[in-house]
């Protein structure tokens, strides 16, 4: 059809001017109108004897019949294209195909469903291909040229009036080519059985705006020929690989970037306060939220040898749970984001914001990928650090090296841990301390040695006060760890299978593998391009009494530099402190303007036995007061948890603070053995007032310091306040 059309635009002026010249002889030949005879001159004619006519007559009559025969063969030619054109649309749509995604306009009819034919065998790959010109096109290579090649020229059709001129017979005997684009297109995939096994609505026929192209080498096989497995895999998996972008919502109102706590307190306090909101979550991590502390506690003692897969794990208590906060079913699929009617939060995983337009109200993720945004939160987290001895010491001493901070850390540690002699925990502080104990547990059952080396004088030294540190570090080596206090090191090498790790005191420590654990840096790769403000001496986005940065875009967890209302500017990298923000930075995207005053806690586990509990700002370098009493068998994160029936502490913790808490009358025994602190409270001091508490397995009190806190008073006799937590009770 459309080759016909071509060809009648070529043929239609030379048409034209023979039928003026026919017109032209008939009139010369006294035929005007067929009615009036006009003699002419005999003088005028070109031949004949003179007096005569006939042989013009004669000329003038088969002039006359070829233009009735040719109108004649018009006529029939229309009307047998425009049968072969109904018989090729019904063939276009009887076969499979997907339906066009890219966007048609001039929309003339709509093609009926057919049934589904038989599927046509794959072709073989010896068999050769026919030319591209001889290949006819059908309706999913239309579908596929219109999307993948949208600013291409259209064909545009012959005007309605015009009348369509059938090709020569050579040319009729050839099948129809389509015609050629000037961008020539890779020719489209083949659809795999699983998406041919149900039969789609027809394709709506469009007259323009779909751009045809020649397929590189496709023609339909014979359906005798028996499908190749080779071609059924290719096509599988051409599925099942589909375009990322088809699968990223377009805009979100409300877009959280980071797939940690903060932004899961987040969705959840939005969804709870708008129940129909829509919230998108990015992540460059592959899993989905799910909470922190675990990875470097209880999961290391668990029993189940595939703990690792199911990332479940008993509490103190022995009642277990999951790592996630949520199973899969409880979030909607990203691609199935913009039609939830009832909204929900979607988890785009793998994917990195790169970039925000805080004025477009976007961001562009790693691969180019545009979203736009009513209400943004910025919950990136923090980035493990590392010593710059190991960064510069080469690529072998670097993959023996592990930053623990994410579920993947864990499993490898978990593996390496099992398959070597000897490993060494560098850090001192929560988390190097918890995975010493963690593994010196492990050390007792498969030989493995552990070492912990940072430069204080005992474990966690810039948190505790001396006493209780060492105190701590005699803990840790009961653990079956072998810790190494006041060692700083010069330089790391890899040398006889062996990771050699000089410090600078001259001592030499060779060891199978490094956990690198000083501290965290605060995930701030957005500030730049965003325009938010760093803190210089905290680190992280600052903001202000709401959790807010900028118009429109919020900041919680570690990422967040916040106003304490009683302590000033800070920045806390703690589970409560990302819960309780990141809630709050929810609230206020949906419009409650609160600010944040919650003093967030923290809290650490040396095994089953040993925990404590922190709130404030708890620095050794300031003045400390201790008031410890005798433990008992209650005294500890096991018995807490199975008081409180969660492992995650802070979880029984609430906003409220205690009101009024009444002190014991008891008065408190004389401890014997000073350097037992089976339990106490130590305060800490600035300007006389208490500015940070830690509970040393005291639990459930913590309402208790956080009213001591806020209150900001000057005590005359700290003895007197640690009777509020009742720690010398039975």
């Amino acid at each position: 059809m459309l080759k016909c059309r071509t060809v009648w635009k070529k043929l239609a002026p030379l048409a034209r001017a023979s039928s003026t010249v026919c017109r032209q002889n008939v009139r010369r030949a006294g035929l005007t109108n067929g009615r009036i005879p006009i003699r002419v001159p005999t003088a005028h004619m070109s031949t004949g004897p003179a007096g005569g006519g006939g042989d013009n007559l004669k000329y003038a009559l088969l002039v006359g019949l070829a233009g009735i025969g040719g109108l004649t063969y018009a006529v029939k030619t229309l009307r047998g294209d425009q049968k072969r054109y109904e018989e090729r649309i019904a063939e276009i749509e009887s076969r499979p195909h997907k339906a066009t995604k890219g966007p048609v306009t001039d929309v003339q009819t709509a093609a009926p469903a057919v049934p589904e034919p038989e599927l046509e065998a794959a072709p073989s790959p010896e068999e050769p291909s026919p030319p591209a010109e001889n290949a006819a096109p059908d309706a999913e290579a239309v579908a596929h040229d219109a999307e993948a090649a949208p600013s291409s020229k259209t064909t545009e059709p012959p005007p309605a009036d015009e009348p369509v001129v059938e090709a020569s017979p050579e040319e009729a005997a050839a099948p129809a080519a389509v015609p050629v684009v000037e961008e020539e297109l890779p020719p489209p995939t083949e659809p795999s059985p699983a998406e041919l096994s149900e039969p789609e609505p027809a394709p709506t026929l469009v007259e323009e705006s779909v751009t045809l192209t020649e397929p590189a080498a496709a023609a339909e096989p014979p359906a005798t020929a028996p499908p190749e497995p080779q071609s059924e895999v290719v096509a599988e998996s051409a599925v099942d690989s589909t375009p990322a972008s088809a699968k990223v919502p377009s805009h979100a109102p409300y877009l959280l970037i980071g797939g940690g706590t903060a932004s899961f307190a987040a969705a959840r306090s939005i969804r709870a306060r708008d129940p129909g909101a829509k919230v998108l979550i990015v992540t460059d991590e592959p899993d989905l939220p799910y909470m922190r502390p675990p990875l470097s506690k209880e999961l290391w003692f668990s029993d189940d040898p595939s703990v690792t897969e199911t990332l479940r794990f008993k509490q103190w208590n022995g009642k277990e749970r999951s790592i996630y906060f949520q199973p899969p079913s409880f979030y909607i699929k990203p691609e199935d984001f913009d039609s939830a009617e009832n909204g929900g939060v979607a988890v785009l995983t793998c994917r990195k914001v790169v970039h925000m337009d805080v004025r477009g109200n976007k961001v562009k993720l790693d691969d180019n990928i545009e979203i736009s945004y009513d209400k943004c939160l910025v919950a990136t987290g923090g980035i493990p650090r590392n010593l710059q001895v190991i960064e510069r010491a080469g690529e072998e001493v670097k993959k023996r090296t592990t930053l623990f901070r994410k579920i993947e850390d864990f499993k490898s540690l978990e593996k390496v841990s099992r398959n070597i002699n000897s490993i060494t925990i560098i850090g001192g502080g929560f988390l190097g301390s918890e995975l010493a104990c963690a593994l010196g547990r492990r050390s007792t059952e498969s030989g493995l040695e552990v070492i912990q080396m940072f430069p204080e004088k005992g474990n966690m030294g810039k948190v505790l006060p001396e006493y209780l540190s060492n105190w701590t570090t005699e803990k840790v080596k009961r653990e079956g760890v072998k810790v190494i206090t006041e060692s700083l090191v010069k330089s790391v090498t890899y040398k006889d299978d062996k990771l050699e790790i000089h410090l600078k005191d001259g001592r030499l420590v060779k060891t199978d593998h490094i956990v690198a654990a000083v501290g965290l840096e605060p995930n701030i790769d957005l500030a730049k391009s965003a325009g938010l403000e760093v803190d210089s001496d905290f680190g992280g986005y600052r903001v202000n009494a709401e959790l807010q940065a900028r118009s429109n875009i919020w900041v919680a967890g570690d990422a967040a530099c916040f106003y304490d209302i009683r302590l000033g500017r800070r920045r806390v990298e703690h589970h409560d402190h990302a819960v309780v923000s990141g809630r709050l930075a929810g609230e206020n995207m949906t419009g409650a303007n609160k600010p944040y005053w919650h003093q967030s806690m923290f809290w650490s586990d040396l095994g089953p036995d040993v925990g404590y509990e922190a709130i404030g700002i708890v620095d050794s370098s300031l003045p400390t007061v201790g008031v410890f009493a005798k433990a008992t068998a209650k005294d500890t994160p096991k018995a807490a948890t199975e008081q409180s029936g969660t492992g995650i502490r802070s979880e029984s913790e609430t906003e409220d603070t205690a009101t009024s808490p009444v002190a014991s009358a008891t008065p408190p025994p004389v401890v014997e053995h000073k350097d037992d602190y089976g339990k106490g409270v130590i305060f800490y001091l600035r300007d006389k007032v208490v500015v940070g508490i830690i509970l040393w397995n005291v639990f459930n009190r913590m309402p208790i310091a956080r009213k001591i806190i806020k209150d900001g008073e000057e005590h005359a006799d700290l003895n007197e306040v640690a009777k509020l937590f009742n720690i010398h009770e039975d």
